[in-house]
């Protein structure tokens, strides 16, 4: 896959990523923090994205309802998310007003103020979003399957953060982590759009290089214990419908498994959670009304962490019989290598996703900075080429190794009275 990346290390240890794309008048930039769920302790869970609210509340030189009506009105739009791994920033504008997301992203690494009133009602916001996605069976039960994976690695928590810790943190603990993960030299910019690359980078150097690098955060290293056999649970709530989700140990990004299990992933689910009617499971639980539903998902992570599948039962079917027509296309897999057209079909389906994900100007300066979040540049770039090189062999290997009821959890969500 070739790019036309300018990289970039700013003396405060930050690093830029530039891309040049001249097809629209129109500049995507990317803020990434390597900050996310998996930063918090016991007691502070959920304080990442919650600092990720707070920067949107303003800076004396950008107050929050003067900045949000200013990037409207140039015609431009931002938002911010936070993950497992990292948080991020993003503006995307019309190429002659993009200045204003330079000065805006500059300015809340260092002056973001956290006042005490913003803190309060914020946190009626975050536990209110808290209690809506409690109301919610798949959140129920993806949070249950999570918890119960993760004992040990801070992957045990949601992003969202446990309501305790919501009702608990304080300002001083925000604005703490705040000053302890936004400094320069733990962010990562990537820029793509119509621009020039020598300026930019001067402006760039001109905004962000005088803010002062910090010591670099620790991330907490604390690896899952190996599972010691499958665990299962039930968990009863409010509805008519019946979900299961089966969750397998799956490797992080880095890992040479992973694009084998990409492929496998496209095979049996098709490709992370994009189940299409070609997909194995689709055929063999859908079409024969075993499940209503049924997709298949992974992200890629710094540490290992889980693929899921997901499935809503057929009314008519118990949920014994749903698993066992699951886990009979997986053993199909494991038996015999898929046969070379399925393989080349599925490795099509998996590039044609990740194209599509990559054709505007806001998902290729997206894609810049999110790899490094869990892997680098390189990665990205040669995507396309690791995910050619699997064989029938590399498929049925990782479905014996990473497939095994042992090292799974399955979860089912059961509607009360059914």
């Amino acid at each position: 896959m070739e790019e036309k990346v300018t990289q970039v290390k700013l003396k405060n240890g930050m690093k830029v990523l530039l891309k040049e794309v001249h097809t629209a008048p129109i500049i995507s930039s990317w803020l990434w923090y390597r900050v996310g769920s998996r930063d918090e302790p016991t007691g502070k869970t959920g304080i990442s994205h919650w600092t990720e609210h707070m920067l949107f509340k303003g800076t004396k030189k950008f107050p929050a309802k003067i900045l949000d009506k200013s990037i409207s009105r140039d015609g431009g739009r931002w938002n911010a998310a936070t993950s497992r791994d990292a948080t991020h920033y993003y503006e995307t504008m019309p190429a002659g007003k993009f200045d204003l997301a330079l000065q805006l992203e500059s300015d809340r690494m260092k002056n973001s103020a956290f006042n005490a009133k913003d803190v309060a009602s914020e946190r009626t916001v975050i536990i209110s979003e808290r209690e809506g996605s409690e109301n919610e069976p798949l959140f129920q039960l993806s949070e249950a399957v999570q918890q119960t994976a993760f004992r040990v690695h801070p992957y045990h928590h949601e992003v969202i953060g446990d309501k305790a810790d919501l009702q608990t943190i304080t300002r001083d603990d925000l604005y703490e982590h705040y000053r302890r993960y936004y400094v320069p030299n733990n962010a990562v910019l990537s820029v793509a759009g119509d621009f020039d690359t020598k300026p930019m980078v001067s402006r760039i150097r001109e905004l962000f290089e005088p803010i002062p690098k910090g010591a670099v955060p620790l991330r907490l290293a604390r690896p899952e214990p190996e599972q010691k056999g499958e665990a299962r649970f039930t968990i009863e709530g409010s509805g008519e419908t019946t979900f299961i989700q089966a969750a397998y140990r799956y490797p992080n990004a880095t890992h040479a498994d992973f694009f084998p299990l990409q492929v496998f992933d496209s095979i049996l689910g098709g490709m992370s959670g994009l189940s299409t009617k070609t997909s194995r499971l689709y055929r063999a639980l859908v079409d024969k009304e075993f499940a209503i539903e049924v997709s298949g998902w992974a992200e890629p992570t710094v540490d290992p962490h889980l693929y899921r599948i997901t499935l809503i039962k057929h009314p008519r079917r118990k949920n014994e019989e749903v698993i066992a027509a699951m886990d009979a296309e997986i053993r199909k897999l494991q038996d015999a290598p898929p046969p070379a057209d399925e393989l080349k079909r599925a490795v099509k389906q998996a590039r044609a996703v990740f194209v599509y994900g990559n054709e505007s100007i806001t998902s290729q300066a997206f894609w810049m900075g999110y790899a490094e979040m869990f892997a680098s540049y390189e990665w990205y770039t040669t995507y396309l080429d690791s995910l050619a090189k699997i064989t029938p062999q590399d498929v049925q290997r990782v479905a014996r190794q990473y497939f095994q009821p042992s090292s799974r959890v399955i979860g089912i969500y059961q509607p009360k009275g059914s």
